[in-house]
This record gives structure tokens, sequence and C-alpha cells, in this order.
């Protein structure tokens, strides 16, 4: 998340005010920015007249925290009012085909675990429970008909039925020995063991309690390459209803256990309604895997199924664009790909059934698209001077398109915004945190970019944010922040992990770079990382903060400081051995040894392909790309910070880190969150990093 400030619209402010008006406004603290309420993705109805949301009311202590379904207008005629109250949180929120009714997923009271409930928007009342199953339910689908429900559930492995994973489960617990076995990878995912649970598509008719399992008697189930696509939280089959109701499309791999020497993908496949064996749509000419298709939906009229769209190539990266298929042939057309081919992140059909409007990535910001039903270049359907859209949904068969989705900025948190295509701007629809923002004192990013020294010719972006109470006769410290990924982009958002204003509050400037690898300037330039993977990023972030210094007087060059989390953690500790520039570093979840990196995370063949060969084949190669390798020059005090429970740069690398920069009397401190992951999730352990940050710049960069 981002916060920019934009208020409404695009009346961005772009002017700096005086130091006389900025104390009008408070410096932003941890508390100001955990306890913003957070507006959720909006789902809009059929016609187009009303959207529904999720709203977290966020505190620090997570039996405080509640997160309720509101539903507003789209033509904002009134205000959102609340749906739910309950402590139990929401999510999954769906509309029936006729409008009248959503289901959506929660636990509440006499519940072991999530259960799908439905609420009647057309006739009112509480929302009426629709399923009972044991091992919970999440996402669900409403049938053409609106007669059935689809959703997902998580069973133990064999189970075929309800009664079978309540049998399973007792005998796990019942269990003298406690052990996980495998033979194959992958064997984990972000901060779980796998295989705990695999993922089942369920069918149920509406008040009646006959949940089938659609896969359970099936082949593709028990091949051993058979998982659902990975996601940061667990893994999802993306469940669709065809147009008939008579079948379900879902997207599934059946290569998982070749990810340690190949590249994996997903297929779409469609099952009958009552279950059987699935057919597989996408991928036939390709038997040991290819393309990646995943989260299917059709288009209004049924005629045309769409989904994201990944093609195999050689790289490590390649852009995801929008899939076309004839429906039910599924033959393929040619696919929606944004102008420059860029990232697509989210995407709704028109209820023309022609035009398709997608969001993508674009030098920091996220802009609205507009593509074709018969494929080819999906081209800007406006400018976006600031801040970015997200979570974009539209009505199926209002009489025009009806376009909403989340807007924020680095100063503006997220609020539901209505799209006016013909304006070309839009209007928020939500002022749940906007106003609360509005009281700190936020300066917008500021954009530049540089012809990059290795590469005459290649122009590299970067955005700067000045601190509270700015003063532009002052010298402040500059705290380079360098974004993970590398296949992702700093964003003009606002974040809770890394905020830029709350880094900066203190009294630094801070700037991000867009370094060789980012999404958001084409497929290309993303691709330009692979072989290269910290020498020519690092470079360019090393540039940047001497163009940032040349341009800008108020940056003192003699105080500087870069720190960057997940590969900007990889690039941080890079820096370590490779400059002397910096006063302190701090990594957060950053590899420092390549080769262990390897072999420990929960994925590898991406990061072989990425060298051309697993570490034995080219040592020399590995040798030369890996951090720990040049610790003989290691200068910089450096602030290292670790969740216990994080698979993707598991903890032994940043064990690794510090016992080297203690072997080497390089002054460190190391931070490890036992309960944390990837990222640090929690209000209170959030808070303390935060601090932790403080402390550390303070020590360095306010001498």
């Amino acid at each position: 998340m981002t916060i920019r400030l934009c208020f409404i619209a695009f009346a961005c402010v772009t002017a700096f005010t005086s130091p006389a008006f900025a104390q009008q406004k408070r410096t932003i603290t941890h508390e100001d920015l955990w306890l913003l309420p957070r507006v959720g993705a909006p789902v809009v109805s059929p016609d187009g007249k009303l959207a529904v949301f999720v709203v977290t009311e966020p505190a620090y202590k997570p039996d405080d925290q509640s997160a309720d379904l509101w539903i507003v207008p789209t033509d904002g005629s009134a205000s959102p009012r609340r749906l739910t109250n309950s402590r139990s949180a929401e999510s999954g929120a769906t509309w029936s085909a006729d409008g009248k009714r959503i289901a959506f997923a929660a636990k509440r009271d006499g519940d072991d675990a999530n259960q799908i409930y439905i609420l009647d928007i057309a006739g009112g009342g509480e929302a009426q429970r629709a399923t009972t199953i044991s091992t919970g339910a999440r996402l669900p689908k409403f049938s053409p008909d609106g007669t059935r429900i689809a959703f997902t559930t998580e069973v133990p492995p064999g189970s075929r039925n309800d009664a079978d994973s309540k049998r399973l489960v007792e005998e796990e617990k019942s269990r003298k020995y406690n052990v996980r076995t495998y033979t194959s990878f992958p064997i984990r995912n972000w901060d779980k063991w796998l295989p705990e649970r695999d993922v089942r598509v369920i069918v149920q008719t509406i008040g009646q309690n006959d949940p089938r399992d659609l896969l359970a008697d099936s082949k593709l189930v028990h091949e051993p390459g058979f998982a659902a696509r990975t996601t940061q939280g667990g893994s999802e089959l993306d469940v669709v209803w065809t147009p008939d109701g008579q079948s379900i499309v879902f997207s599934a791999t059946r290569n998982a256990n070749r990810s340690a020497f190949d590249f994996t993908n997903s297929e779409l496949w469609q099952v009958a309604a009552t279950g059987g064996e699935p057919r597989r749509l996408t991928g036939k000419d390709s038997p040991e895997g290819g393309d990646s298709w995943a989260e299917p939906r059709f288009s209004p009229d049924g005629k045309t199924l769409y989904a994201f769209f990944e093609p195999r190539t050689a790289r490590v990266y390649n852009s995801t664009r929008i899939g076309v298929l004839d429906w039910p042939s599924a033959k393929p057309r040619t696919p929606i790909i944004p102008t420059g081919v860029r990232e697509a992140i989210s995407f709704t059909i028109a209820p023309n059934n022609r035009d398709v409007y997608l969001l993508a990535e674009d030098a920091g910001l996220i802009k609205l698209y507009r593509g074709s039903h018969q494929g080819g270049e999906a081209k800007l359907a406006f400018d976006l001077p600031a801040g970015m859209y997200n979570n974009l949904s539209g009505a199926d068969r209002s009489g025009q398109p009806v376009l909403l989705a989340n807007f924020e900025s680095a100063v503006t948190p997220p609020e539901i915004a209505r799209i006016d295509l013909q304006k070309g701007t839009h209007r928020l629809l939500s002022r749940f945190a906007i106003d609360k923002a509005a009281a700190l004192d936020l300066s917008p990013v500021e954009h530049f970019w540089f012809d990059s020294k290795a590469s005459p010719g290649k122009k590299i972006h970067n955005m700067i944010v000045r601190p509270a109470n700015f003063d532009p006769s002052k010298k402040y410290p500059l705290l380079v922040v360098i974004h993970g990924g590398p296949h992702t982009m700093s964003r003009d958002s606002l974040s809770l992990r890394w905020n830029y204003h709350l880094l900066a509050s203190p009294g630094y400037v801070v700037l991000t770079t867009n370094y060789t690898g980012s999404t958001g300037f084409g497929e290309a330039f993303a691709q330009g990382i692979q072989g290269d993977p910290f020498k020519g990023p690092a470079d360019e972030i090393n540039q940047a903060a001497d163009e940032a210094i040349a341009r800008y007087s108020f940056i003192d060059g003699s105080r500087q400081c870069a720190s960057g989390a997940s590969y900007g953690g990889h690039l941080a500790n890079w820096l370590q051995g490779t400059t002397t520039r910096y006063r302190c570093l701090i990594s957060h979840a950053g590899l420092v040894n390549l080769e262990a990196q390897w072999g420990t995370s929960d994925v590898a063949y991406s990061r072989e392909a990425n060298m051309g060969s697993p570490p034995w084949l080219k040592p020399e190669v590995w040798s030369e790309h890996n951090p720990i390798r040049y610790a003989p020059n290691w200068r910089t005090p450096v602030l290292v910070t670790i969740g216990e429970r994080d698979f993707r740069v598991p903890l032994n690398n940043s064990l690794e880190y510090w016992t080297a920069l203690q072997r080497q009397q390089i002054e460190s401190r190391l931070v490890v969150f036992p309960d944390e992951n990837h990222w640090i999730l929690s209000g209170e352990n959030s808070r303390q990093f935060y601090k932790e940050v403080a402390q550390w710049l303070e020590k360095w960069l306010q001498q």
C-alpha cells in the first residue's frame, strides 16, 4: 500500500508548501499508519448499481481487529453502509447472477472453520450459513441459475468426502509420532510445509447439505505433479462456472514435481458439476509443461474465456498477458498485451463483450488500458499522472461500462473509486482513511530519470520523498530504499512494510530506484537482470544516489544509508562487499550466500536458470555473483532482520551473514522475529521493526 497527496480525482498537490503551512499537519507515526482503515477490493453487482467490499479496522491486538462487508451505490448517490458487524472477518464476497444475493466466507459463532454465508441484499435480513463442511470453505461462486454454490476447501490427502476428512484428521491427531516425508520437490511454500492439505472444488445445492468433491475420484489429483496455483498465502484453483452451469473451469498444474529441475506451469481444466475426470483446455501440445494460465473468467455472453496468461520461454521472467479462448471450443486467440509488453495485473470484460479493460504497471504507477476480445495490443485508456489503480471490477450487464477499482498513492490511502472513461479521471466513493491521512504531513513522490552509465540510452526511473516539515534550506541525509522481487517495481503507493513517509519522518530524504529487472518498463527491461543479478542493478542504485545528490541541493551526500528487503536485501548485501559509500546498511530477509539460498529456499530452478547452471557446473559464475565471497571487503555497519518462519529466504542465510559479520568484526545488529515469515505482519512486531530501523539510522546518519 502506498499513500500520495491526491485527495480528489487527479487534483494532486505537486507544489511544496512552506514550512509554516507544513506545521499545520502532523508527522506520521506508526500508529497513524497501522490504524488507518484498510479498504479492500470492490466487487461490482451484475447490473452495475452496487458494489460490496471489505473494510478492515486494524488494531495492535488481533482480537480487537475486525473486517466487515460494506456496500455502496456506484453512482455515488449515497455513502457506503455496513452490511455485517461481527467479530470474525468476512472475505471472498461474490454476487449471484440476478444481483439479489451475495455469498462470502466467515467463521461465526458455532463454526469450527470458515463457512459460506449467503446474504439477501434485496430482501434484507441476516446472512444464512450455507455450508457446514468440516475442513472449511472459501471463495464461493454462485451457479448461473443461483441454485448451487461452488467453493474451495483443503482436505487431508486421500479424502473423498467430508466423512473421510473427519476420519483422516482424527487419525492425524491420534498419531504418536510427528514426521514429514517427501519424494519430490517442492516441499515448502513461503511459510508452510507441503503438502499439509490438498485443495479441492466442492459444489453444493443451496439449502441442502450435499457437498460433492468434484475431483475426489479423478486421476488428475493423484498425479504426482498435481497442485493448485501457489500464492503467498497458500494455493488456489481459481474456480469459475461455465455459462451453462453444467461444469467448472479451474486452474491447476500437473508438473509441480518437476520444479527442482524445470519450469512448471498451470493449465486450465474443465470438470462436470457432478464430478468426474477433468478435461485439459490448455497446453495440449506441451506434455511436460508450457505456457501458464490462471484466474479464468467468462465474457458476459459466455462466448469467450479469458485468463491471465504467461508464455513459457527460456527466460525466468515473462510479462503476464490476458489469454483469450473461444468457448466452448477453447481454441486460443491472440492474447491481449498492454503497450510495451507491460505486466497485466487485473482485468474485466465490458458488457458489450468486445472491450477488455485491464490494469498494467507503468513507471511506478498502475494505469488503465483498453484491449479487444480479438486480442493484440491494449492501449492506455487515459493517462494517470499520479498514484495507482488496483483490483479492477466491472459490471456484466449494465448499459455502459461500470468500472470500479481501489485508488491510492503515496499520500492517499486506498479507497473505492469509480473510473470515468469519458473524462479520463475517477471519483471516490469512499473516504474511510483519506481524511485521516489528510491530517498528516505527507509529500507526494517526485519522479526523475537518468541514462545508465553501463548502457547508454537506457533510462532508469526513480522516485524521491521529502520528509515532514521539509525546509529546502536544510541538508538531509539520504536513505536509499531498494525494492524486492526483483520482478516488481517501486510504486507510488502507501506501503505498510516499507512506508516511504514513516522511514523519512525523522528527517531523511527517501530514494527508490526501479533498477534493471523491475516491471513496469516492458518485458525486455525486466528480463535484463537475467545473468547479472547483482552488479548491474547495484551500479544503477549507486548511480541513482549520485544523481539525486546532484539534482537536489537539500540532500547531504556525506550521509547515506541503503536498505532493502527480500531481493532488496540481496542487493544491500551485495553493496556490503562492493562499496563503502554508505554509512550503514539495513538488510531484511536478504540472501548472503547464493549457493545456500539455491539449496534451502522453497523455489530453486529459477535461480539456476538465472545463473545458467546448477552451482556445481559453473562454480566460478556462482562465486562471482555470491555476496559472501566478498566478505574480505566488508566494512559497513549493518542491521540484519529476519522472520524465523521465512522459507523463501530461510533463516540460515541471515545467520550466515551474521556469523561472517562477527567474524570480520563489522559493527552489526541481528533482529530475529520468531513468529514472522518473509514479511513482518503483526502490529506490535511491525512497530518494533520500524523502531529498530529508526534507531539504526539515527545512530549512523544523525551525526
